[in-house]
């Protein structure tokens, strides 16, 4: 299996994950209220659920519905990685973000037809 076609699976999956979660955890109401962002925790949910199901259909149906959705998840996780830092959490904790915002920049320049 080519690591493109992995990468996008397992971001599509976790960012459903994340997404229901954010919906319906009572964890992540309090991390977004700890961010500083509890009234922007259910679109930021549903927006993570929309580039999960963006991921997969693109992967099937379009590459450029995949590149958009890659690129959307990358800037959500790029804020997210900034927002950590500027809450001053842990590079530890911040770490997740970034390596999330990595993956699907990787993503969308791969969908792109850029890699």
């Amino acid at each position: 299996m080519a690591f493109a076609t992995l990468a996008t699976f397992f971001s599509a999956i976790s960012f459903l994950g994340f997404g229901i979660s954010c919906q319906t955890s009572d964890y992540m109401k309090r991390e977004f209220i700890r961010y500083g962002y509890d009234r922007e925790r259910p679109l930021t949910g549903y927006l993570q659920i929309l580039g999960g199901i963006g991921l997969i259909a693109g992967y099937y149906v379009s590459p450029p519905l995949a590149m958009a959705a890659a690129a959307g998840l990358s800037l959500m996780m790029a804020y997210g990685f900034g927002v950590r830092m500027y809450i001053r959490d842990t590079l530890l904790q911040a770490t997740p973000a970034f390596l999330y915002a990595a993956l699907n920049g990787y993503l969308a320049l791969h969908y792109a037809g850029l890699l």
